[in-house]
């Protein structure tokens, strides 16, 4: 499928939606089942494009896995902090989870790997992450740019081990919080324990505090005193069976159309104690006029009457990944939306804030774009080709304001892949009125 063109709405959604696992969750349930003592049993495993080249790289290291699609389901042969091979090359395409979590879990090892990735994968920024590496006694051969993948890397597993008390590393995660996680996760590859201290002024986020719960959650706990984290000597995850939850993030994208179109949505599984930042846009969707419900099987949303919401100004640092689908609704908002505290998207699968602007300004929004946000007003769309830069969030962003615009037609929808491989299929049987409700949707 070259192209999509979305379905505009002619009255409100009625939808129960239901969407596939977190890959946030996937993907560290993976690393941190690979580095368990025993088998993990994975349930509400995603399988996109991203967990699957996670999944790849670690049967290319030996890991023994077994796989079961229908029922969302991994095993892992977990081996104690031990690679099942000492040398070997693996491909991550282009999931940042994957490039960082095994780049740092390969680089404390006792091995010499190749890492190589796509060339979306390739631009985007890895340097604090390589920095820390050679301060702990890596080898890093660049195959191509400086600080960027492919690498070699020769890891720094025997030095590790040789150190009389905890390795420390600094490290700088304005660019992206994953560089932390990436190394809290292979903690238990550090038998003397394992000191992070945090040179950026950010030092937290939501996506630190999943690692940290998830660790927790298998055993491992990860000390926080506001400027540095600590594990302690002689940890190992401990569990045999972990169930991951429903991704908010693809689960906004169906409260955001309940939201313009004065509907309601709800999507199952989804509740209020999830630990994913993302339930915070659900927040950001009551400023604007909407309802929200927990109900026994799901929250359920339901939009202001008419779609008639309201402008707000959010810092949406801590929950970035719904940046672009404020912005997509935000053309039909009252008074002018301001996003900020966002600089970071730029370095992500396409510099963001320019996707949002140019797609808007192409439907005829003015926006005004900053170097950590972006102003939008109020105005009505007009038909338009969104450009969606091989980026899976603006496709389906931008998906949502053509619920209420005819004539969006979204390029390359299929890079959807990365995250939610069926999300138009979704939204097709979501979208194809079968009488008064519209009814459900289920992967």
């Amino acid at each position: 499928m070259d192209r999509y063109e979305v379905k505009s709405r002619k009255k409100p959604v009625d939808w129960v939606v239901e969407v596939p696992g977190s890959k946030s969750i996937t993907n560290r349930a993976l690393l941190i089942a690979a580095l368990a003592k025993q088998k993990v049993r994975l349930t509400g495993v995603q399988f996109s494009d991203d967990s699957g080249y996670f999944l790849q790289a670690l049967q290319d290291l030996g890991f023994q896995i077994t796989v079961s699609k229908e029922n969302h389901q991994v095993i892992v042969e977990g081996l104690g902090g031990v690679l099942p091979q000492r040398e070997g090359e693996v491909y991550v395409g282009s999931a940042g989870t994957a490039a960082r979590f095994l780049t740092a879990m390969l680089g404390v090892s006792d091995g010499t790997y190749i890492i190589r990735a796509s060339e979306q994968m390739e631009k985007r920024p890895m340097e604090a992450l390589f920095r820390a590496l050679s301060e702990l006694g890596c080898k890093v051969e660049w195959l191509k740019e400086p600080w960027h993948l492919p690498v070699r890397l020769h890891g720094a597993g025997e030095i590790i081990r040789a150190m009389d008390g905890p390795a420390v590393l600094h490290l700088d995660i304005s660019k992206s919080t994953q560089f932390l996680s990436a190394f809290l996760l292979t903690a238990p590859m550090f038998p003397n324990g394992l000191q992070i201290v945090i040179d950026s002024s950010k030092k937290d986020g939501s996506y630190i505090r999943i690692t940290r719960q998830m660790m927790e959650d298998f055993g491992v706990d990860v000390c926080f005193d506001g400027k540095a984290y600590l594990i302690g000597e002689e940890t190992f995850y401990d569990r045999k069976e972990y169930r991951i939850e429903p991704d908010v993030s693809a689960a906004c994208y169906f409260y955001a159309a309940a939201a313009v179109t004065g509907g309601r949505a709800k999507v199952r599984d989804v509740y209020g104690s999830s630990m994913q930042g993302d339930l915070k846009f659900l927040e950001v969707l009551k400023k604007m006029g909407c309802t929200a419900k927990e109900t026994p099987d799901g929250i359920c949303l339901t939009g202001p009457e008419g779609g008639k919401i309201h402008g707000v100004s959010v810092n949406m640092n801590d929950f970035s990944d719904q940046a672009l689908t404020l912005a997509a609704i935000a053309p039909f908002a009252d008074t002018p939306v301001w996003i900020s505290g966002i600089a970071h998207i730029r370095g992500q699968e396409s510099d963001r804030i320019q996707a949002i602007c140019l797609n808007l300004r192409a439907a005829g929004i003015r926006c005004e774009e900053y170097t950590d946000g972006v102003t939008i007003y109020p105005g009505e769309p007009s038909a338009c080709h969104i450009r969606t830069f091989e980026d899976h969030r603006v496709a389906m962003a931008f998906a949502v304001t053509g619920l209420r615009t005819e004539g969006i037609v979204i390029e390359n929808p299929m890079c959807c892949r990365k995250t939610f491989a069926d999300y138009f299929t979704v939204l097709d049987k979501l979208c194809d009125d079968p009488g008064e409700d519209d009814g459900e949707a289920l992967l």
